[in-house]
């Protein structure tokens, strides 16, 4: 690169959309609750964690190469190596806080077989294995899975971004056969402890990739990662309706055969196609529909989703723990189960805005005071 490159306006869009995901995931880990068919979950191939997936590449991609741009290619890798240790950290210090909060319900009695349904025998059984198990992410009891794989991709980043700087857009084959190889059987991601890898990271990266190679783009474009265009705008509405009438059948709403529908959006742990194409087809219309900037995003809603998403490691991380507090209390009284729904998740959602303003306001004040 001749000269280094400046960094674009900030997005306000990225900030309300990570805000987004972070409730309708904390919403869609409350088993069983009714605001769920309030999510976007309910009704499409795919959910937030993909889009969360994707928007983390495409960050990541436009800094490091930013980085890269300023201070050559160890700079970026040196800035990059600093997050995978500080998130690898946040990583274990969730599975660390989760083990003890699910054996310490276990042991009181209170949900005797909680340990057993998460997948913390192992480490109940066998705490020398399963730590450094743990440390490397192949041992994943319910909930620990997310942050592995974002830890994979950042791993992977610093290949993908040197062959995108000599091939362009041809980088993205090998990372497109890995995730071919995983949908064919050929390889997989090894799980420990009896517990299955809840994202298989050799798959998911191909999604990662892209949101990286998207982010390089619009940072070299100037903001402009994807143009509009008329057939792709009619193929991603196409796929969006299809998720949309399987997710109808699926609840009964129109009739069809529930288990074809069902059969649609299979395949999570190894992000099987239609759920890609449908992720990818949402963000598409999003960026090329959705303004940069809007009045409505500087109202209250939209200041309240931004601040969610600013702080999305940390509201994501709270909102785990919330998720199931709020499911092991209704599994405790079943019979006030839709009343504690109703109830609990709205003051769930109120904690994590409470949480992100206040962590907000600490940065903006260390901030103020380190200048």
């Amino acid at each position: 690169m001749s000269k280094p490159l400046m960094p674009p306006p900030r997005d306000l869009r990225l900030d309300i959309l990570r805000g987004w995901m972070q409730l309708s995931i904390f919403i869609s880990h409350v088993a069983g609750s009714l605001y769920f068919y309030g999510i976007h979950a309910a009704w499409g191939l795919s959910d937030s964690s993909e889009q969360f997936i994707l928007l983390s590449g495409l960050a990541l991609g436009s800094l490091f190469t930013l980085k890269a741009s300023r201070g050559g290619f160890g700079m970026a890798w040196q800035d990059l190596r600093l997050r995978i240790w500080n998130l690898w950290r946040m990583h274990m210090l969730v599975f660390f806080i989760f083990a003890t909060l699910v054996l310490a319900v276990t042991l009181t009695g209170a949900v005797p077989d909680e340990a057993t349904r998460l997948g913390w025998d192992w480490l109940i059984e066998k705490p020398w294995l399963a730590v450094p198990a743990g440390a490397i992410a192949l041992y994943q009891p319910q909930f620990i899975g997310i942050l592995p794989l974002f830890i994979f991709g950042m791993l992977l980043l610093p290949v993908f971004m040197w062959l995108t700087a000599r091939w362009g857009g041809l980088a993205l084959v090998p990372s497109f056969l890995l995730w071919l190889a995983v949908q064919c059987d050929l390889v997989a991601t090894p799980a420990l402890g009896g517990q299955p890898v809840a994202f298989d990271p050799l798959a998911w990266q191909f999604l990662y990739m892209i949101g990286a190679y998207l982010g390089r783009r619009s940072l070299l474009t100037g903001g402009h990662a994807v143009s509009r265009h008329p057939f792709l705008i009619a193929g991603a509405l196409m796929v969006v309706v299809v998720g949309l009438v399987a997710r109808l059948v699926e609840h009964g709403l129109l009739p069809g055969n529930i288990g074809t529908a069902v059969h649609l959006y299979e395949g999570k742990t190894t992000l099987s196609a239609l759920p890609l194409l449908h992720a990818l087809s949402l963000a598409y219309l999003v960026a090329v529909f959705v303004p940069r900037d809007h009045r409505w995003m500087h109202h209250a809603i939209g200041g309240i989703l931004a601040t969610l998403g600013r702080n999305s490691l940390h509201v994501f991380c709270l909102g785990l723990f919330l998720s199931w507090g709020i499911t092991t209390m209704m599994m405790i009284q079943p019979d006030r189960m839709r009343l504690m729904d109703l109830v609990l998740v709205p003051m769930g959602v109120v904690a994590l805005v409470v949480f992100a303003r206040a962590k907000e306001t600490r940065t903006m004040r260390a901030k103020a005071a380190r200048a």
